[in-house]
Order: structure tokens, then C-alpha cells, then sequence
């Protein structure tokens, strides 16, 4: 690291198997001139359209060529063979490789073992990004809620579990969306003082309301439809409340888990489109009145923030990281996880108060563009790097 006339400025590698919010976090190094490498799955080319320079970027495309390979092989070999330890291992193995030295290395979790060990040697500062609760506390609510309904469950694997553990301890500090997520090491026994909180943002210039077609009451999920995402308690809510004009948006991949529950709740006011491109997101948002979460557990969903940006209020659960946005009463509602009664108590709120639903979806707008742009991420997540930086210096 330096010290300049400006202040401290940093050599910071990311190493991410896939995109999530890496490619925003890189750019706000980047225009911050603390971004030394990007390490990814994604092609180049893709990368390069999110405004990162080429000859930062080290791409490991053979990750996406399996795993989306996989994906189109038949049921029967996906249910017989995990790839999730394999895949994550191969992509840490060459991303250590390909590491140059740092002054802070960048992690993802399931993605960082080898690459923590490499950029140790170097002498940098190891920060690992967990973008959900604590592994051992996804894998332990959610096999509760497959048992709860006796399906088969979808649960990280064994491997992953045990690699992660092994990233938690390797890492100098651990980066958390969420007060949900910080909460969940926290009960585990990791130490306060190694965790770093800092919330994700949400792109203004793409998330923006838009005009509302009709007058029909409309609440919206985006994002996978799930189990982990709760939707079953959506669809059950929505479906005996049955209130007059009004209708239920899903929008995203259906996963098999909830192929039981759609054929229980069926309703032609419940539509499901499927998955939709980011640039087309704004409009289905603005479709709608309320937009609801209902995760039993995630770090911080960036779906509540692009909702209020949209000029909808939000019903989320604790569990979805929603606490960090979510101004109670304000801009909208957190409600614990598997609530049904609090659920439809809320929907029934903005149901029967319009003028305060609107007014709700107003608030909640300023609120992310006052506190939640990427651009005071940048800020925030930069000033805790050079923080720990120095304190370990």
C-alpha cells in the first residue's frame, strides 16, 4: 500500500466465481484507483460492458461452461451427481493462479480457499465476502423447512460446507450485508470485531417508477421462486385472502420444490413470467402496488432495494436482510419468517389504505436514493478496507 498527499491508496484483488455484486464493488475500486485485479467467471467481454478495464480483468470462463452444461443434462444425472464442490473448487484453484499480488484480497465464499492461501503469501489482507447468513445456519433452516413439508432438500453441499468453514477461518475479516447475516456469525462465535457491515446499493439510473397500467391490486416477488425464498407462504396468504381485483406476480426461475405448491394454490390471478432481464425489471415492478420477500434466509436481497427504487413498499421477513432498508411502518414491513397471519395482516393494510400504500412506496424510494446508491457503497465498503488496512498495518 501507499500514502499519498490524498491518503492511502490500496492494490485491491476480487476473485468472484459468477457476477452477484463484484462487478459493482470493481468499478467503485476502480474509479476509487484501488482495483489492481478482477478475477471472474463471466467472459471478458461481459465484464468489460460493466466498465472495467480490460487489462484488469482475468476471466476463468470454464466454471460457466460446466455448470450451465450440467444444467441442460437430463433430471436424472442432475439428481444423481452434485457438482457444486467440484465446480467451486476447480474455479479457486485456477483464480489462485492467476492471483497477483495485492495489498487486500477479495473473496467470495465457496470460492476462496486456495485463492486465501495464495494471496496470504503475498502478505495481503484477506477479506472474504459471504453474501447470505452463516453456511452451517442456511443449511440448518432450511433443511427444517424441506422437513416441514417432506420434500426432498436443497441444501449446500457437505463439501461446500466444510470448504467454507475453512475460508471463515483462513480470512482475516468477513464481509456481511446485513444486520440479519452479521447476526447469524455472530451466534456462531466468530468474533465482532471481524466482521465487516456494510449494506449493498442499487442502481438508480436502471431501477426508476414507471407508469402503472391499471387499477388492479397487484403484488409482485422477484426473483427465484423457491422454497428458501418463501414463497409457498406467499402464494398461501394471496390465496385465502382472495380479495376482490386484484392479482399475485411471480417473476423468475420456478424451481421443482415449488411445483406442489403452485398445483395447490392455483388461481388465475396468480401469473408467473418467468425470468426477465435486468433492463426490463423497472416496468414489471411498477406494475404493481406492493412488492413482498419472504426468505427464510439471505444476506440482503437486492430485489427490495430495486422494488423501492420503483416506488414500491416492502413486506419482507427478518431473514432477508430488509431490516437494513426498511424504515418500519414507513417505507415498509419486516415480519418474522413462516408468519402467515402477520403476512396477510400487512397485505391487507396496503389492501385496504391505497393512499397510504402509495405514500409508503414514496417514502421508500427517497430511501434508497438518500442512503442505498452504489455509489455510497463505494464509499462506505473503501473506507472499511483502508480502516482494517491500517489497523493492521
Amino acid at each position: 500500500m501507499l500514502i499519498s498527499d490524498e491518503g492511502l491508496v490500496m492494490k485491491v484483488a476480487i476473485s468472484v466465481g459468477g457476477k452477484f455484486h463484484a462487478f459493482y464493488l470493481a468499478e467503485q475500486l476502480q474509479n476509487n484507483e484501488d482495483l489492481s485485479q478482477l478475477i471472474t467467471s463471466y467472459p471478458r467481454f461481459e465484464v468489460l460492458k460493466s466498465g472495467i478495464s480490460k487489462d484488469k480483468i482475468s476471466s476463468i470462463v470454464v466454471k460457466e461452461l460446466i455448470q450451465r452444461g450440467f444444467g441442460k443434462l437430463p433430471n436424472i444425472l442432475q439428481k444423481r451427481y452434485d457438482p457444486q464442490f467440484f465446480i467451486c473448487d476447480l474455479y479457486d484453484q485456477i483464480a489462485a493462479k492467476k492471483l497477483q499480488p495485492c495489498d487486500v484480497f477479495v473473496g467470495w465464499s465457496s470460492f476462496s480457499r486456495h485463492s486465501l492461501k495464495k494471496a496470504k503469501k503475498f502478505g495481503a489482507l484477506t477479506i472474504l465476502e459471504r453474501g447470505s447468513s452463516h453456511i452451517e445456519y442456511q443449511r440448518d433452516v432450511l433443511s427444517e423447512e424441506y422437513e416441514r413439508y417432506g420434500l426432498k432438500p436443497s441444501l449446500p453441499h457437505p463439501r461446500i460446507v466444510d470448504k467454507e468453514l475453512e475460508e471463515y477461518a483462513l480470512a482475516d475479516y468477513i464481509s456481511v450485508p446485513s444486520i440479519f447475516s452479521k447476526k447469524s456469525f455472530l451466534e456462531k462465535g466468530f468474533p465482532y470485531e471481524k466482521i465487516l457491515h456494510v449494506p449493498y446499493g442499487v442502481d438508480l439510473k436502471r431501477f426508476k417508477p414507471m407508469e402503472k397500467k391499471d387499477n388492479i391490486f397487484r403484488i409482485i416477488h422477484c426473483g427465484a421462486v423457491t422454497l428458501r425464498k418463501g414463497c409457498h407462504y406467499l402464494l398461501k396468504a394471496f390465496y385465502e385472502l382472495n380479495l376482490p381485483n386484484s392479482e399475485l406476480w411471480f417473476v423468475g426461475t420456478i424451481s421443482h420444490d415449488m411445483q406442489s405448491f403452485i398445483k395447490q394454490y392455483e388461481d388465475e390471478r396468480i401469473k408467473y413470467h418467468g425470468p426477465k432481464p435486468q433492463s426490463s425489471l423497472s416496468w414489471y415492478y411498477s406494475q404493481a402496488n406492493v412488492f413482498s420477500l419472504l426468505s427464510l434466509e439471505e444476506g440482503l436481497a437486492m430485489v427490495q432495494a430495486q422494488a423501492m427504487a420503483c416506488r414500491l413498499p416492502v413486506i419482507c421477513t427478518s431473514n432477508t436482510g430488509g431490516e437494513d432498508l426498511i424504515q418500519e411502518g414507513k417505507s415498509g414491513f419486516v415480519i418474522p419468517i413462516r408468519d402467515l397471519d402477520a403476512l396477510k395482516n400487512k397485505i391487507n393494510f396496503f389492501f385496504e389504505n391505497p393512499d397510504k400504500c402509495k405514500e409508503m412506496g414514496i417514502a421508500a424510494e427517497q430511501r434508497v436514493k438518500n442512503a442505498f446508491s452504489w455509489n455510497k457503497y463505494g464509499k462506505k465498503i473503501i473506507d472499511e478496507y483502508k480502516r482494517v488496512l491500517l489497523l493492521n498495518d
